[in-house]
């Protein structure tokens, strides 16, 4: 993807820090920390209303594949923050200042 330049330009991803020359062009990289029950609770809603799928398929999914995963790539990829927000979007205080970091930056 070609991306014009501009002050500010969003990327997302559970693994966007996993890749050095990426993480080289990022001036700021934030982590957005969510619980894991929260995680699982999430996932358990998309996929049994949205594609269909029975609870003991996504927890089966859950345990043998999206959690082993996550501890292996995606946790460890939160040192590479430079801003953590736990919470996730729960966090109004950690948006807040990222909010008031960003408008600094757009003046």
């Amino acid at each position: 993807m070609l991306a014009h330049p501009k002050k500010v330009i969003i990327v997302e991803g559970i693994l966007i820090f996993e890749d050095p020359e990426l993480r080289d062009l990022m001036d700021i990289k934030v982590f957005v920390d969510t619980d894991a029950d929260e995680r699982l609770m999430r996932r358990i809603l998309r996929d049994t209303k949205e594609r269909g799928r029975s609870v003991e398929s996504v927890l089966a999914q859950y345990v043998n594949t999206v959690k082993p995963m996550h501890e292996q790539f995606v946790e460890p990829s939160k040192k590479h923050a430079d801003i953590i927000i736990p919470r996730g979007g729960e966090n109004t205080t950690g948006i807040h200042i990222l909010q008031e970091h960003l408008k600094l930056i757009l003046g």
